[in-house]
C-alpha cells in the first residue's frame, strides 16, 4: 500500500534523513526508493523531497530510475536513486554521470542450486492456492529458464502467487528460492553471512538494495567529487575497496 508521508512509521523516515543531514552537513548523499515515489500523490511527495533537499538543505541533486537487471543481477528491480552534493562544500558545479549499463545479460539459471533442503512448498498449497487458476502465475523457473526473475519482495516468505518466483525442484517438486539464490539476485557474495531466521532472511533481502548498482553509483559519486575542488581542502576519507558495501546494504533508507 502506497501511503507516502501518511504512513505512520515509514512516512517519517525522510524527515529523519533530513534531521541527520542538517546536523552532519554530509557532502555527498545517496538515497534509494521504489520508482512509485515519483508519481505518488500526483508527484507531490517527490516534489516535497526535491524542494527540501535542494532549497532547505542546499544540495545539488541528480535522480534516475535504474533497473538492477541492467547492472549484473538476474532480477528485474527498478528503483529510483537520488544522488546529492552539498553545494556549499564545492567550488564549482558538480559533473555527475550515471553508470553505464552492463554489456550482456545475467540470468537466474546460472545460479540455481540442486535440491537445497528445507525450501519445499507443500502440495496442498500448490494445488489449492498457487495453481488454482491457469493464468500463467506464479513465475516458475528451472535450470533451463533463461530469464530475470521478478522483483524480490520483503513478503516473499508468504508465498504469494501474483508476485512470487518459485523453482521446479525440491522434495515436493516446487520450492522457494534458496538463501544463496537470493544472494545472487541481490548481488551479494556467496560467502555473505546471514545470521537470521529464514523468514527474516527473505525480509532483509527483499528490503535490501541491489549491491552492484549501488557500488557503481558510489564510484561515480566519488569520481564527480574528485573533479570538483572541495572548499577549505576538506579531506574525504574513503575506503580503498568496496568489500564492506554488502554488510551495509541491508540498511535501506
Amino acid at each position: 500500500k502506497r501511503e507516502g508521508f501518511e504512513h505512520k512509521t515509514q512516512g517519517t523516515l525522510f524527515f529523519d534523513v533530513v534531521r541527520i543531514l542538517k546536523h552532519h552537513k554530509t557532502k555527498m548523499i545517496l538515497l534509494e526508493n521504489v520508482p512509485g515515489l515519483i508519481t505518488h500523490n500526483n508527484g507531490n511527495t517527490f516534489s516535497v523531497i526535491k524542494d527540501v533537499l535542494e532549497n532547505e538543505l542546499g544540495y545539488e541533486i541528480f535522480y534516475k530510475v535504474i533497473n538492477a537487471s541492467e547492472h549484473g543481477v538476474p532480477q528485474e528491480r527498478k528503483r529510483i536513486y537520488i544522488v546529492g552534493f552539498l553545494k556549499d562544500a564545492y567550488d564549482k558545479d558538480i559533473q555527475f554521470e550515471w553508470p553505464e549499463v552492463n554489456e550482456g545479460h545475467t540470468y537466474i539459471n546460472q545460479y540455481l542450486e540442486d535440491h537445497p533442503i528445507g525450501y519445499g512448498i507443500s502440495t496442498h498449497l500448490q494445488n489449492n492456492y498457487l495453481f488454482k487458476k491457469d493464468d500463467g502465475r506464479p513465475q516458475i523457473i528451472n535450470k533451463n529458464t533463461k530469464v530475470k526473475v521478478k522483483t524480490l519482495l520483503a513478503s516473499y516468505h508468504k508465498i504469494q502467487r501474483l508476485t512470487g518466483t518459485f523453482v521446479l525442484d525440491g522434495e515436493t517438486g516446487l520450492r522457494l528460492l534458496s538463501e544463496n539464490e537470493c544472494k545472487a539476485i541481490m548481488g551479494f557474495p556467496k560467502d555473505f553471512k546471514v545470521p537470521v531466521s529464514r523468514t527474516q532472511m527473505y525480509r532483509q533481502f527483499g528490503n535490501s538494495v541491489a549491491v552492484p548498482i549501488v557500488e557503481k553509483i558510489v564510484k561515480q559519486v566519488l569520481a564527480a567529487s574528485k573533479k570538483s575542488s572541495i572548499k577549505n581542502k576538506t579531506k574525504i576519507k574513503i575506503r580503498d575497496s568496496f568489500n564492506h558495501i554488502p554488510e551495509q546494504a541491508q540498511t535501506n533508507i
